[in-house]
């Protein structure tokens, strides 16, 4: 694997405890940057005030590092407000700013589902301008303007996300109501500001990847190296959901040491034949992405123990 240069980052919300969903990501992303000698970071996005705490953000760290992996060096997303504001003065000179009247409500009556399940935006406001002082004067929720056309995408794992991102979930919120900086816009801001060369992250965020080509093409930044990865999900109902409701690591710690929950997750991702107790530093030597399950992995908690 190549190792000049290569820059990773994981990037937590901090709007509850890690689960054993957040481990593995965080795992994994560690591991594949490790491997190649590079530079690993942990970004907590903490713009989500309403639902995010210092408290929340101080436990991801705690727990993470209780897991025993360390960071090259640690950025609160909070920090890099100028940047941000920055994106958003670049996209309104473009034309492409305006402000957006529709609820939730309003989106769902219209019925049609984006890829990820979401409900797509129908382009309802479009027309509208920006205040005539310029978006920081508007109060509504700004959505960005994208063109239209196949953004050609397929991630290291030869996962296909090419795609017309307009057509698939229509024009992106970009600023909340209140002011809060939305994910899409936030992240390949960061990851642009912080060098970032490789996202690893789960499979359930592949289907945002052409909305997140776009902007950075739209912005004129630097396009990383994709890899999406195998979700760990429980039994929900019926259904299948991702791994997070049944247990979180508060609780993970009152049954589990460090070394065997890790060795848990390296067995649940086919690093490992069993669930043998291991650090993180055991596992850099002998990772390969080869070894990686490509199937979603269906695990149990009976109130003492994960397994599959």
């Amino acid at each position: 694997m190549p190792s000049v240069g290569a820059t990773g980052r994981f990037a937590p919300s901090t709007t509850g405890p890690a689960h054993p969903g957040t481990l593995l990501a965080a795992l994994l992303c560690w591991l594949d940057v490790r491997v190649r000698g590079g530079r690993v970071l942990l970004r907590l996005e903490d713009l989500d005030a309403e639902r995010g705490s210092p408290e929340l953000a101080r436990s991801m760290v705690e727990g993470l590092a209780w897991l025993g992996l360390d960071w090259d060096e640690t950025f609160r997303q909070s920090e890099a407000h100028a940047a941000h504001e920055d994106a958003l003065d670049r996209l309104a000179a473009q034309g492409r700013l305006y402000p957006c009247a529709c609820s939730r409500a309003s989106l769902r009556e219209q019925g049609a589902r984006a890829p990820d399940g979401s409900f797509r935006y129908p382009g309802t406001c479009r027309t509208r301008p920006l205040p005539r002082l310029g978006w920081r004067a508007c109060q509504e929720p700004l959505r960005v303007e994208l063109p239209a056309g196949v953004v050609p995408c397929v991630d290291e794992s030869g996962l296909d996300l090419s795609q017309d991102p307009a057509a698939a979930f229509g024009d992106p919120i970009v600023r909340r109501r209140g002011g809060a900086i939305a994910y899409h816009l936030a992240s390949v801001v960061d990851d642009s500001l912080q060098g970032v060369t490789r996202v690893v992250r789960g499979r359930d965020l592949a289907a945002a990847t052409g909305i997140q080509l776009r902007l950075r093409a739209l912005l004129e930044l630097p396009r990383p190296v994709y890899r999406h990865h195998l979700l760990l999900l429980e039994v929900h109902g019926e259904k299948l959901a991702k791994l997070h409701g049944a247990v979180g690591l508060p609780e993970l710690r009152r049954h589990y040491d460090a070394l065997a929950l890790c060795g848990f997750l390296a067995f649940a991702a086919g690093l490992q034949p069993d669930a043998a107790p291991a650090r993180p530093a055991e596992l850099v030597s002998h990772f390969d992405w080869a070894r990686v399950h490509v199937e979603d992995q269906i695990v149990r908690w009976n109130g003492r123990h994960l397994h599959l």
